[in-house]
């Protein structure tokens, strides 16, 4: 037993398995401990509120900020994100004079809206997903890459005459710019061009509405506003266009109704955003919100509304509503940008 036990721990024997064991734990260190400063197979990003859905992080932004991707994908198609990019919408127009007869402001255009659907961060997308069109796409590499959030047009006030409301201001993400949404016009005023288009203050008319997709990109950030009424009883205000469609034409029989926004899951649940606004109403109901954040318009005797705040919605148009607010244009809701891309 003494001569087999010195066998396997003295002379050749022991060098042999020495030599083994540090061959292995060389292997270790060259093999499996090289990893830990390797390249991200995913990207990895900071900035705006993150959440996740399924293997998708998403960065959404309210307000200004800087979408900072730390570490970049190894495999290039991770890098193309998905992202949505909305504009400001435009406020409503004014209605000339709080007791003023014959007269309606149009709705605000909502804020352009731009949206691009990466296959490698797949989502049921809006009908206006850019990606087949490759100026649309955004490649990200590792850099900070500033957000700016456009506000919507501020309220208007009656009065004073041939005066429309305000536009709403641009939307941005690294080469994507959301153009702001046209507001809407006052009495014998047109609606005014942007994102999507302002509808035309009625009365005097008919007014023309303003035109969307201002400038133009492919597929269009929004559509026209509809043209205001002309003849009596109720010289209808025309509406604001929408993402989804254009704003309805006032008449006599009332105003026109916001344009329909466009409906996105980017987010992992389906959200309607960038409705237009209702034109506002002369000794009538003003015209319904847009479904995406439209604002309705100011009538007899509702008030109007106001575009949804982050979601590029149109305000409604000035009318004869209640004493407190009757003959404002209605504010225009701020933009939004969210971007999703695969970390898992």
């Amino acid at each position: 037993m003494r001569d087999l036990k010195n066998k396997l721990t003295s002379g050749k024997n022991t060098k042999n398995i020495q030599t083994k064991k540090g061959k292995s734990f060389g292997y270790q260190v060259l093999g499996f401990g090289a990893g830990g400063g390797g390249a991200s197979p995913f990207i990895t990003a900071t900035g705006g509120t993150i959440t996740e859905s399924g293997n998708c992080k998403i960065h959404t932004f309210t307000g200004n900020g800087t979408f900072t991707v730390c570490n970049a994908a190894v495999c290039a198609v991770n890098n193309i994100v998905s992202h949505i990019v909305i504009a400001g919408g435009g406020s409503g127009g004014p209605k000339f004079a709080p007791a003023a007869a014959n007269a309606s402001g149009g709705g605000g255009g909502s804020g352009g809206y731009r949206e691009v659907v990466s296959p490698s961060s797949p989502y049921s997308g809006s009908p206006l997903d850019g990606y087949p069109s490759s100026p649309n796409r955004i490649t990200v590499t590792a850099q900070g890459y500033p957000i700016t959030i456009g506000g919507g047009g501020a309220q208007t006030p009656a009065g004073p005459p041939g005066q429309p409301g305000n536009n709403g201001s641009n939307s941005t993400f690294s080469s994507i710019t959301s153009n702001g949404g046209g507001s809407g016009g006052a009495d014998k005023v047109a609606g005014v061009s942007g994102g999507s288009g302002g509808g035309s203050g009625g009365e005097g008319g008919p007014g023309a509405g303003g035109s969307g997709n201002t400038p133009p990109v492919t597929p269009p950030q929004g559509n026209n506003g509809g043209s205001g009424g002309a003849s009596a009883p109720r010289y209808g205000a025309g509406a604001g266009g929408g993402a989804g469609g254009a704003g309805g034409a006032g008449s006599t029989g009332g105003s026109g109704n916001g344009g329909v926004g466009t409906t996105s899951s980017i987010t992992g649940s389906p959200v309607a955003r960038a409705g237009g606004g209702g034109g506002g109403g002369y000794c009538g109901a003003g015209g319904d919100a847009g479904p995406g954040g439209g604002g309705a318009g100011n009538g007899n005797p509702a008030c109007g509304t106001a575009g949804t705040a982050n979601t590029g919605g149109g305000g409604g148009g000035g009318g004869s509503g209640s004493p407190s607010c009757r003959g404002s244009g209605e504010a225009g809701g701020s933009g939004i940008v969210i971007i999703r891309y695969k970390f898992q």
